[in-house]
């Protein structure tokens, strides 16, 4: 499959494929006698892969490293479910961080009168 099928069926833009190759994320894509980019389905999974891990929040670092674990057939799901769990203890102190950030913002909208003078 040429670069533009496989970032519809990864969800992901050519652009950032391409990102991704260069970065060495994923392997270099094979070059069609037309010097275009060709992907197999092991790459596409890895795509997909590395898009479901973006959208759970890891870093591309950390969501590189879940990739080489996946294909490790040597890994142990205690160091899976460990980097899982951190990530679950990251996004808990966001949301802790996000809820101060809140109750500020609030604290600040209710000391202005929200009418057409200048004093907020």
């Amino acid at each position: 499959m040429n670069i533009s099928q496989a970032a519809k069926l990864s969800g992901l833009s050519s652009k950032t494929i391409r990102f991704y190759e260069q970065q060495g994320i994923i392997q270099a894509a094979n070059r069609a006698d037309n010097g275009y980019r060709v992907y197999n389905d092991k790459q596409l999974e890895q795509l997909r892969f590395i898009k479901r891990a973006r959208d759970l929040g890891f870093s591309l670092d950390e969501s590189k490293e879940l990739l080489g674990l996946l294909h490790n057939p040597e890994r142990r799901s205690a160091e899976v479910k460990a980097r899982v769990l951190a990530h679950v203890e990251q996004i808990d102190q966001q949301l802790i961080q996000l809820a101060k950030m809140r109750e500020q913002l609030l604290i600040l909208s209710n000391q202005c009168r929200g009418d057409n003078g200048a004093d907020c």
